[in-house]
């Protein structure tokens, strides 16, 4: 048995499976501090017997094995874990391999392993939720650079019609800062789920990751892009995406899945809530963690 963790700024979610990425138990544990939030994560798994142990983070984190600070979450805005040892804490509990990454690329790994873009050697991953993060995988291997790549926080053109400020902490109207859930909210005055039936909430969120995602292709080139998180849940979204995806690139790149086939290429998640849970199980078995 392997166990997992997908550790997100609201829940951590916790799960056993196997190295086919089968989840057979999971738990949510709010996230409130380190302290309260890991003892519950160590409660969940003492008596589960797991040989490996995969984790993928919230960030930013430290994903450099040289550095004296690997294993932390570095600069995050979320209250409380700014500077935590995230993996130092677990092994003081855990005395097995431990595979780390972020959330979105531990996603991305998983998709590609197990489902929306299986049998590919490339693919991105986004989740759109109470922050935007992005994963990729690039001929079979997640991208790390300097750190690791932050793409929810690139820059895009304003919609004309929005006048909201932007709720990032750092850049203010970022492409989270503007299509985040906590900016819908913000810009809206209710939760994203309560603004299905609003096309113009839609439109204008559609805009804004149409953009940034038009500028993972032209970047990265990804064989697959795949959406998830709670806003993207608003399944309205999908077709939206697709025709400004397609308007924005004015057909500058010839290519099928673009022009013809958008709605295969631009794609939820088939893992569903798992996929982070499943990936956090292929950093460990797709990588030979020891």
């Amino acid at each position: 048995m392997i166990g997992a963790i997908e550790a997100g700024g609201t829940k951590f979610v916790c799960g056993v499976g196997d190295k086919d990425g089968n989840i057979f138990e999971r738990v949510t544990i709010p996230t409130t501090t380190p302290d309260e939030t890991l003892g519950h994560v160590h409660s969940f798994f003492q008596n589960k017997k797991i040989s490996a142990l995969g984790v993928g983070s919230f960030g930013p984190v430290d994903l450099d094995r040289s550095s004296s600070t690997y294993g932390y979450i570095t600069s995050t805005p979320k209250r409380h874990w700014n500077h935590v040892n995230l993996i130092g804490e677990l092994k003081k509990h855990f005395s097995i391999p431990i595979g780390f990454d972020t959330d979105v690329n531990a996603a991305a790994l998983g998709e590609s392993l197990w489902g929306a873009a299986k049998g590919l050697d490339s693919c991105i991953y986004i989740t759109v939720g109470t922050g935007i993060g992005v994963g990729a995988l690039v001929e079979g291997k997640l991208v790390h650079g300097l750190t690791h790549p932050e793409m929810g926080h690139i820059l895009v053109r304003r919609h004309v019609e929005d006048h909201y400020q932007g709720n990032c902490s750092y850049h203010g109207d970022c492409l989270e800062g503007l299509a985040a859930g906590p900016a819908i909210e913000k810009r809206w005055g209710k939760k994203a789920y309560e603004l299905s039936n609003e096309k113009k909430v839609w439109e204008m969120e559609a805009y804004y990751l149409a953009q940034a995602i038009t500028q993972y292709i032209l970047i990265l080139s990804p064989k697959r892009i795949i959406l998830g998180g709670g806003v993207m849940k608003q399944k309205q979204l999908f077709p939206l995406i697709h025709t400004h995806v397609q308007s924005i690139m004015g057909d500058y790149i010839q290519h099928e899945q673009i022009i013809e086939k958008i709605e295969e290429y631009i794609v939820p998640p088939n893992l569903g809530d798992n996929a982070g849970l499943a990936g956090a199980i292929g950093l460990v078995s797709a990588y030979n963690i020891e």
